[in-house]
């Protein structure tokens, strides 16, 4: 934290300079894939940016990328401005969405009861919609491309399924409020946000787990998932202890706090929508990777979650992760021990991690490849095919990547959306990446149609609607100097300028970053 919220920008300037004197620069076909894969697919101003900087430069300032920095393209950052889940405090939301439920149950008839529960889920359906169109519009048009990156990360990292109960009311600030703050910063405070965060808590049943009635959901994917990884070390009876823990840890809507015990009273806890009620509380001693945490209250947590990220599973397991994100399938062991040790050094913090990773030479090297999932194939797309004109409806592309298997915030299990090309290059995965090619290719006019209210604000939008210029100066310079005779043949072949985009965005060498 101490580099993004104290120094003064004279400071990170001269910083910025010193990494560049220090640290040797890229040769621009290696520069070109290094910015490939610090975000969601290089533009021309992303790659000019980095020219300027130089490489080393360039990664200082996206690990210093600032959460609320607006959007460049002003008609981007008025669509996320006018968005309900922008504008209005996640209680509030949730309350509305509870007294849609509860007048279900209220109705006196079936059709008032069938109303009721559409108005329910259309509510939910909407505050769904305007998560993902938000969370699409950074990762196309921002120029904090390591933040936009790091925040779908830490989201898949420690999944939510939002299908579960109210948790479509509960997405968008779990991404605002527990994971964008950090998703350069601690991986200690991001645990932190995320173990108190109402979507993690209702997601994995924690609210439900009380002194004599445990449930071991959070606590046995807060060890295997969030922190150590399934090998390291720990024991079923560490995940019964940790889950006594966090005994009391839950949510509560209702105004005020539950009627306690005056000592009861005293130790409990009400922030927002979160709560830690002493009264569901396991005041025992624990012993969790046999270190014994005394029972008091609601400090367990902070005790349990400092011991678990100074483990070296922990450095471990984070950093492999990121690194298979990034860089490969199977990242150089040696690496992946130099983040780790780095973590561990740092006290876990995440841009120290990271920089390891980024100014490794195996960042920028032509081998191993990274077969893009369906996220980056899309987005990727729509960045190399309208970096400076905005959409303004994105529910097509959301349902692109429901298509393909990857709906955002829509993996029901905890473990996430898989980072290995061997989860999204089938056959059948392949041909419907064809098929959205040549609609992505083609220009849709219904990205830049805003039939939705929640989606519809005034930006001026173009008609006809543009189509993507794909063949472009960015492509002449950065692309097809490294393209197989095979691809260019293809493209050779294309009668029109949709179907020269369609066969572009279905090469090898667009599918790998």
């Amino acid at each position: 934290m101490f580099a993004r919220s104290i120094l003064p920008s004279m400071g990170l300037a001269l910083l910025l300079a010193a990494c560049a004197s220090l640290s040797p620069q890229l040769a621009p076909e290696a520069q070109f894939r290094a910015v490939n894969r610090i975000g969601w697919g290089a533009t021309s101003a992303q790659l000019d940016d980095a020219a300027r900087l130089g490489w080393p430069s360039y990664v200082e300032q996206q690990l210093h990328a600032d959460p609320r920095k607006p959007l460049a393209l002003a008609a981007a950052q008025a669509q996320i401005n006018a968005l309900k889940v922008q504008q209005r405090d996640v209680s509030e939301l949730l309350l509305q969405v509870d007294t849609l439920r509860r007048e279900q149950d209220k109705s006196a008839s079936e059709d008032e009861r069938k109303a009721a529960r559409q108005a329910y889920q259309a509510q939910l359906n909407t505050l769904s919609r305007e998560t993902a169109h938000r969370q699409l519009l950074r990762q196309i048009y921002s120029d904090q491309q390591l933040l936009e990156h790091m925040s779908w990360f830490w989201f898949n990292h420690f999944n939510v399924h939002q299908q579960k109960r109210e948790l479509r009311a509960l997405v968008a600030d779990y991404e605002e409020s527990a994971l964008r703050p950090q998703a350069l910063g601690s991986f200690r405070t991001l645990l932190g946000a995320v173990a108190r965060h109402p979507a993690m808590l209702r997601y994995l049943d924690n609210d439900q787990n009380s002194a004599g009635k445990p449930n071991e959901n959070y606590a046995r994917e807060l060890l295997e998932l969030h922190t150590m990884g399934v090998d390291g070390g720990y024991t079923q009876k560490d995940v019964q202890e940790l889950a006594r823990v966090l005994t009391g840890f839950g949510t509560r809507l209702e105004p005020g706090a539950p009627k306690l015990r005056p000592d009861q009273a005293r130790q409990y806890v009400r922030q927002g929508l979160f709560e830690f009620n002493p009264a569901r509380h396991d005041f025992g001693d624990k012993l969790l990777l046999g270190h014994t945490i005394k029972g008091r209250g609601a400090a367990e947590l902070d005790e349990a979650l400092d011991l678990l990220v100074a483990q070296p599973a922990t450095a471990h397991f984070v950093s492999q992760r990121l690194a298979m994100f990034f860089l490969s399938d199977t990242p150089p062991a040696d690496l992946v021990a130099r983040m780790a040790e780095r973590f561990q050094r740092s006290g876990g913090r995440i841009d120290e991690t990271l920089r390891v990773l980024l100014l490794a030479p195996e960042f920028a090297a032509a081998e191993p490849r990274k077969f893009k999932d369906p996220q980056h194939f899309i987005v990727s797309g729509l960045r190399a095919a309208y970096a400076d004109q905005v959409i303004v409806n994105s529910q097509p592309v959301q349902a692109w990547l429901r298509r393909l298997g990857e709906g955002q915030y829509d993996k029901l299990t905890p473990d996430g959306y898989p980072l290995v090309a061997e989860a999204w290059n089938s056959a059948g995965q392949l041909g419907t990446r064809f098929e959205l090619a040549r609609a992505l290719g083609s220009g849709p006019a219904a990205l830049f149609k805003a039939e939705s209210p929640e989606v519809s604000v005034s930006v001026p939008v173009p008609v006809p609607a543009p189509k993507p210029l794909l063949r472009s100066a960015w492509f002449e310079q950065h692309l097809a100097p490294r393209l197989s005779v095979g691809t260019r043949d293809a493209l050779a072949l294309a009668a029109t300028p949709a179907d020269w985009n369609a066969l572009f965005l279905s090469a090898p060498e667009f599918m790998y970053r």
